[in-house]
């Protein structure tokens, strides 16, 4: 790759203490944006990170996120972040607005190389990802990127640079709120 990537993980959010699966764009990008916590710990993870200005920021439409990356840009001094839909959270279909722990069915699904019907699947979240970095890397120059997104579809993002299989998605660590690394 000719750019540096980092991704990040939204700060704690309202969907996290409600325990809440918010998957959708029609709830996402308008409500459960993020807690004070959250806000704490995107300033935070952002000051930590080493980045600067040269930084361009790119985040899911969803306002979690979205708060997210104003945070990270205020904070590292680079312009305004750009909304980039191929890094929204993954669609849970039926799980929507269910509790957290109806995750686990579904990785499990994904380990087994299936997907649950309504559920966007691992081959088809990790496939716009993996489109936006190889449109992100034809852009003429080298760039750092901060990519800020959620616990699945970074976590599927790594897998894809790994050019391991989406079953192994679990093999990966959960990503912490509002937790950066590299990607590569």
């Amino acid at each position: 790759m000719n750019n540096r990537y980092f991704l990040m993980r939204h700060g704690e959010s309202e969907a996290n203490l409600a325990d809440k699966i918010i998957s959708s764009p029609e709830q996402g990008c308008q409500a459960y944006g993020l807690s004070p916590l959250g806000q704490q710990q995107a300033e935070e993870n952002a000051r930590a990170s080493g980045l600067g200005p040269e930084t361009r920021i790119l985040c899911s439409d969803f306002l979690r996120t979205r708060q997210t990356a104003e945070i990270a840009a205020r904070v590292l001094g680079c312009p305004p972040p750009r909304l980039e839909v191929r890094l929204r959270e993954r669609f849970f279909g039926a799980w929507e607005g269910s509790s957290a722990r109806n995750y686990e069915p579904v990785w499990l699904q994904d380990e087994s190389g299936q997907t649950q019907p309504g559920v966007e699947s691992a081959q088809d979240l990790t496939a716009r990802l993996a489109a936006l970095v190889e449109e992100l890397e034809k852009e003429p120059g080298e760039h750092c990127f901060l990519l800020v997104s959620h616990g699945d579809p970074l976590r599927f993002l790594q897998i894809w640079a790994l050019a391991r299989p989406t079953t192994a998605h679990q093999s990966l660590p959960h990503f912490r709120p509002a937790e950066i690394r590299p990607l590569r």
